[in-house]
């Protein structure tokens, strides 16, 4: 490897350690959340307001673009709370339908009360995902950090072995046990997220190296595609979507099958030029004041970003 690529890799690692740590930090997300979206989340949150939210969406489905949105938050460790949050996401999905948007809902099971109870998360996301279903909507469960994908994955077989179909979850191709949670889970021809992973994780659990984050998400997703499920890929990588495009169109996989899904505020004329080509793609669009965490992961992907920040707070 050339000395200028291994210098820039080791500083994009160490970067990207330095902003993922911040983002748990009680004293920064104090100072950095005082100056609100004028910092820089207006460019990757909608909006700290539902009503807000509501019009980014529809401008996005108003240029060909699905969407979902969540209302942002985790880590909740009030029983109460989490029965506040789940009729605030039933809320959402009423909104959505009397707005007849192209949206869909995920949500964090850390926020519906997964720290507190696995019991108690698992009857808050069932409501949702009833008052989904209801709504002809759908809800995905994100995936949070490595030490609860295990409840995160058995509340989803629960909810898919109780006959439940309007939901979904996510993988992480970073974390080594997850082709083996994809096989445990193709027999539901489930409809899967992609994603390479956004939390920082021990190498005894997650590749350290891009290229090896980056093989297995292929390897995944090639896997995924050929096993059944719908796929949601989940990335802005250009030679990623390359390649998913050429799998799909050599073993003739249905565009109906997949979708593409990016973030909101993340290479809009690449989802634009997608659409274009007449592939789905989804825009994840979240809102919520609780917008530091998804920030501050949002900078720690590409950590170039945080110039943009920066530039944001010196205006």
């Amino acid at each position: 490897m050339p000395v200028t690529e291994h210098i820039s890799r080791t500083v994009n690692a160490a970067s990207r350690k330095a902003i993922l740590a911040a983002a748990t930090n009680g004293r920064v997300r104090s100072v950095v959340s005082r100056y609100g979206m004028r910092l820089g989340g207006s460019r990757f949150v909608a909006g700290e307001e539902l009503d807000h939210c509501l019009d980014v969406l529809a401008g996005l489905n108003a240029r060909g673009l699905k969407a979902n949105t969540t209302l942002l938050g985790e880590d909740v460790r009030s029983a109460d709370e989490t029965r506040a949050v789940t009729d605030a996401f039933r809320t959402i999905l009423d909104r959505i339908a009397e707005r007849q948007l192209r949206v869909n809902v995920a949500l964090k099971l850390t926020h519906l009360g997964l720290l507190i109870d696995e019991e108690l998360a698992y009857e808050n996301v069932a409501s949702v995902v009833d008052h989904a279903a209801s709504l002809d909507n759908f809800v995905r469960i994100d995936m949070e950090q490595s030490t609860l994908v295990g409840a995160t994955l058995r509340i989803y077989g629960r909810l898919r072995e109780s006959g439940r179909e309007s939901v979904g979850c996510v993988l992480q191709s970073y974390l080594y046990r997850s082709p083996e949670d994809l096989e445990a889970l193709l027999p539901f021809a489930p409809n899967l997220r992609l994603v390479k992973g956004a939390y920082l994780e021990p190498e005894e659990v997650a590749y350290p190296r891009k290229q090896d984050v980056d093989a297995a998400y292929v390897r995944m997703m090639a896997r995924a595609l050929s096993g059944g499920a719908y796929l949601a890929i989940a990335t802005h990588d250009e030679r990623i979507i390359d390649r998913a495009i050429e799998f799909t169109e050599q073993f003739e996989i249905a565009r109906d099958r997949f979708e593409f899904q990016m973030l909101y505020g993340v290479r809009p004329q690449l989802q634009l030029s997608l659409v274009e080509r007449g592939y789905s793609v989804l825009v994840a669009t979240p809102y919520g004041p609780e917008w530091y965490p998804y920030l501050m992961r949002r900078l720690a992907e590409r950590p170039a970003n945080v110039l943009f920040v920066l530039r944001n707070l010196r205006g």
